[in-house]
C-alpha cells in the first residue's frame, strides 16, 4: 500500500535547512520507513511578496527538445519530477551511481504541506520566508537517504560526523570565445570575482579567502588550506553536523565568519568524535576532512564534469538563442561587423551541434553547484571487515569510516543561461572597475601602505594587494571598526554631518567598502594620498626615501571629471574622462 503523508505526520519532519527551490527536512519520529531519512519538499517562488501563480510547469517545447533522449523526463508532468529523472539518468551514470542518490516519490496531501510550513517558518532565514513558500498545489515529496548519517543510523555510543560542502566552479575557463574584456576570467575564478560584488551588494558580511583552485588542485596542503579557508568564512559553503543536527554553518542562507565564541562551541562539540585537548580537536578535524577530500578522488570527478563547459556561458549563450529561434540579443549588443567577426562560427553550427553545447552546459551547471557531503565515525579498535572506505588520521591515532555523496544535483533550467549571462556580466564589470588598481613596477607582490579618503574621514588603515598579472593587483579584504561602520551606515546624506566628522581608525579598514558607502551618499571620495605620514623632523628627505623597501611607486586612481566616480585604468589609458561612459 502506497504511503501518503497526513497532517498528523507533519510534527514528525523538522528543519534542516533549504535552497532557492526546495525545503529540506529530516526524520526525528520512529517509522521504520522514515528513520535516516531526509525529505524535499518544493517551493513556490514570489515576487513582491505575493506567490506566483501556479507550481513550476513541465519542460518547456525547447527543454523538451534538449533532453529528447529521455523519453521518461520528456514526458513527465512536473519539474521536480524531472528533475529527480535527471539526477537518476544524468548524474548518477556521470558522477557514480555510488555517489549520488536520486530519491523516492512520496504522496503528500494539501493540508500536510501546509502544517508543515507553519512549523518550520520561524527557523528559516526572513530572506528565504520573504522569497518563497511551500507549493502545496504539489502533490508529492522527495524522500533520501539522509547522508549526514550512516545507513544504519546512530548506534548507541557511536558519534556520526559530517561536513557538507559546496565547492563552487573548480577551473579557470579558457574558451576562445570570452571576449578580451572579460579576460579577466581567464585567471581570477568566478567565486573570487562574485565575492567582491556580494559584499557590495550586502550578501555577505566578509570576503571569503577561499579558493576552489586550492580545493580541486589534488595537492594536500593547497587542500588543507581551502578546508581552512571554508571554516574561517563558511558562509553557505561549509556546514557540519552531528547525528544529524547542525553544529556549524548556516541553516537555510550563509553563515557569519567565525568568530572565537563561535570556535570555542565547536571545539566543545567534537570533544565525542575527535581526541586531542582542548583548542586541538578543530585542528585535528579539518585535518580529517582534507585527508579525505585528497584520498577519496571524488573532486577529480566532479572536475571532469564541470569541464563539460568548454566554450563558457560566453559561447554557449550564442547557442541557446538559435535553439530557441530567436535573434541573439548579445551579438545585437556587440554590433553586427564585430559579432560577426567573433561568433559567426558558432551560429552556423547545425542544430545538434548547438543542443549539444547547451547541453553540456547544463550539466556542468549542476557540477558547479552542488554539494558534497562526507561523514566520518569512528572505527572501534580492532573492528574489521567495515564496507565502508577508511581514512587514518595521524595526530590522533584513530581510523574513521567515511562515506562519501554529491548532493543538490538539480536539473537546471533552459532559461536560466539568459541570467548566468546576465550575473557575469555584472560580476566582471563590478571586479574590472572597482577592484583593480594598476602600478608601473610588475614585480609587485605584496605592498602595504596607509592610506586617506576625502570627506574628512580619516582613515588610517592596513592595506594589501596581491599580484594576479604584470599590471593588475586587487584589494584583498580587510575590515573596517565597527566604530566605522556604523559611522558611515547612519549617515543620512542630507546633511552636513558627514563632512563634519572626523573619524580615526587604527588598525585594518577596506577604503573600498568606505568609498562605496559614502557615494552612496552623493558626497564625494576619492583617494587623495598614498603613502606613510611624512614625518616632521625630516623635512628635506631624498625622494629614493619615498619608495618603500621594493623601490615600488603606485599610481593614485583617478578620479572622473564628469561624473565625479572613482574608478582606476593605466595610467597610459587615463584621457580625462571615464572611458567606460
Amino acid at each position: 500500500m502506497e504511503v501518503v503523508l497526513e497532517e498528523k505526520d507533519a510534527a514528525e519532519w523538522v528543519y534542516r535547512g533549504e535552497g532557492a527551490a526546495n525545503l529540506v527536512l529530516a526524520y526525528s519520529g520512529s517509522s521504520p520507513s522514515f528513520i535516516g531519512k531526509v525529505m524535499r519538499i518544493q517551493k513556490k517562488a514570489k515576487r513582491n511578496g505575493l506567490e506566483r501563480p501556479g507550481s513550476p510547469p513541465a519542460l518547456t517545447m525547447h527543454e523538451r527538445l534538449l533532453w529528447k533522449d529521455l523519453e521518461d523526463m520528456v514526458t513527465c508532468s512536473n519539474k521536480e519530477l524531472a528533475s529527480q529523472l535527471y539526477v537518476k539518468h544524468v548524474m548518477s551514470p556521470l558522477l557514480g551511481s555510488h555517489f549520488v542518490d536520486a530519491g523516492m516519490r512520496v504522496q503528500a496531501s494539501r493540508e500536510y504541506l501546509e502544517t508543515v510550513e507553519k512549523n518550520v517558518n520561524f527557523q528559516r532565514p526572513a530572506s528565504r520566508v520573504d522569497a518563497a513558500k511551500v507549493d502545496t498545489e504539489c502533490d508529492y515529496v522527495l524522500v533520501m537517504a539522509d547522508h549526514s548519517l550512516f545507513p544504519d543510523g546512530v548506534q548507541e555510543g557511536e558519534t556520526c560526523i559530517s561536513v557538507e560542502i559546496k565547492p563552487k566552479c573548480g577551473f579557470l575557463p579558457a574558451s576562445e570565445y570570452i571576449d578580451e574584456g572579460n579576460a579577466i576570467k581567464r585567471r581570477i575564478t568566478r567565486f573570487r570575482m562574485h565575492q567582491a560584488l556580494k559584499l557590495h551588494d550586502g550578501e555577505v558580511s566578509q570576503y571569503s579567502n577561499y579558493d576552489p583552485l586550492d580545493l580541486f588542485s589534488g595537492l594536500k596542503d593547497r587542500i588543507h588550506k581551502a578546508i581552512k579557508d571554508l571554516f574561517a568564512t563558511p558562509q553557505n559553503n561549509f556546514r557540519v553536523f552531528v547525528n544529524g543536527s547542525l553544529i556549524f554553518g548556516g541553516l537555510g542562507g550563509g553563515a557569519e565568519s567565525t568568530n572565537l565564541e563561535i570556535g570555542d562551541k565547536f571545539e566543545t562539540a567534537l570533544k565525542d568524535v575527535i581526541q586531542g585537548g582542548d583548542g586541538s580537536r578543530t585542528v585535528n578535524f579539518l585535518q580529517l576532512v582534507a585527508e579525505t577530500v585528497y584520498r577519496s578522488g571524488v573532486m577529480d570527478q566532479l572536475l571532469e564534469i564541470q569541464k563539460l563547459d568548454y566554450l563558457d556561458i560566453d559561447g554557449a549563450i550564442h547557442a541557446y538563442y538559435d535553439i530557441i529561434s530567436e535573434p541573439c540579443m548579445v551579438c545585437t549588443e556587440l554590433g553586427k561587423d564585430k559579432a560577426s567577426n567573433r561568433y559567426s562560427s558558432l551560429h552556423s553550427l547545425p542544430l545538434d551541434e548547438s543542443l549539444k553545447i547547451v547541453k553540456q552546459f547544463l550539466i556542468s551547471a549542476s557540477a558547479k553547484d552542488c554539494s558534497l557531503m562526507f561523514s566520518f565515525r569512528p572505527r572501534k579498535d580492532g573492528s574489521t571487515g567495515s564496507p565502508y572506505n577508511n581514512v587514518y588520521l595521524e595526530s590522533t591515532n584513530q581510523f574513521y569510516d567515511y562515506k562519501v555523496y554529491f548532493i543538490d544535483l538539480d536539473l537546471k533550467s533552459l532559461k536560466k543561461l539568459e541570467e548566468y549571462y546576465e550575473l557575469d556580466k555584472k560580476i566582471i564589470s563590478y571586479d574590472a572597475m572597482e577592484d583593480m588598481l594598476y602600478f608601473k613596477n610588475s614585480d609587485l607582490s605584496v605592498y602595504h601602505k596607509h592610506l586617506a579618503v576625502l570627506g574628512n574621514v580619516t582613515i588610517c588603515g592596513h592595506l594589501a594587494f596581491v599580484m594576479w598579472n604584470i599590471k593588475a593587483v586587487t584589494w584583498l579584504y580587510h575590515v573596517m571598526s565597527k566604530e566605522l561602520q556604523l559611522f558611515i551606515e547612519n549617515c543620512s546624506g542630507s546633511g552636513a554631518s558627514l563632512f563634519k566628522v572626523q573619524e580615526k581608525v587604527t588598525g585594518e579598514a577596506d577604503p573600498v567598502k568606505i568609498i562605496h558607502k559614502v557615494r552612496k551618499f552623493r558626497r564625494s571620495a576619492s583617494v587623495v594620498s598614498v603613502g606613510p605620514p611624512k614625518p616632521e623632523e625630516k623635512k628635506d628627505e631624498k625622494k629614493d626615501e619615498k619608495k618603500d623597501s621594493h623601490g615600488l611607486v603606485p599610481y593614485i586612481p583617478k578620479t572622473c571629471q564628469r561624473c565625479d566616480v572613482w574608478y582606476v585604468v593605466a595610467e597610459d589609458g587615463y584621457n580625462n574622462y571615464c572611458s567606460i561612459m
